[in-house]
């Protein structure tokens, strides 16, 4: 049986990590062992991230909902309440598209949620 190298593979690997760690600040970009914990980390950050951006997000649209509603002579939880209750299934992304590019459609909508409680 022929003898197997680990050196194609070993550089295969290093190199990938070495690409991934490209532009990042000084030995991380050039030492394996240290680019390797930069690109780990720097992964953990990523998923955490994609995360926190669906947060960031619903937390902006309501607090855009929110701000139209107070317009509209009433509050965030009354207006979701309402809109429940009359039937209306419309998400928060485009409800608060709505509050700010057509206040007078979001106006009509906090009508119809106050008819409805």
């Amino acid at each position: 049986m022929a003898r197997v190298k680990g050196a194609i593979s070993t550089r295969k690997r290093r190199k990938k990590v070495l690409k991934l760690a490209k532009g990042y600040y000084g030995a991380k970009s050039r030492q394996f062992r240290v680019a390797k914990q930069a690109v780990m980390r720097s992964g953990q950050y990523a998923y955490i991230g994609r995360k926190q951006k669906k947060r960031d997000f619903r937390r902006l649209w309501i607090a855009r909902i929110s701000a139209g509603c107070k317009q509209n002579d009433m509050n965030y939880s009354r207006f979701m309440g309402g809109l429940k209750k009359a039937g209306i299934t419309l998400n928060r992304k485009m409800l608060s598209e709505i509050a700010i590019n057509d206040p007078d459609a979001f106006a009509a909508l906090c009508e119809q949620a106050k008819a409805a409680i």
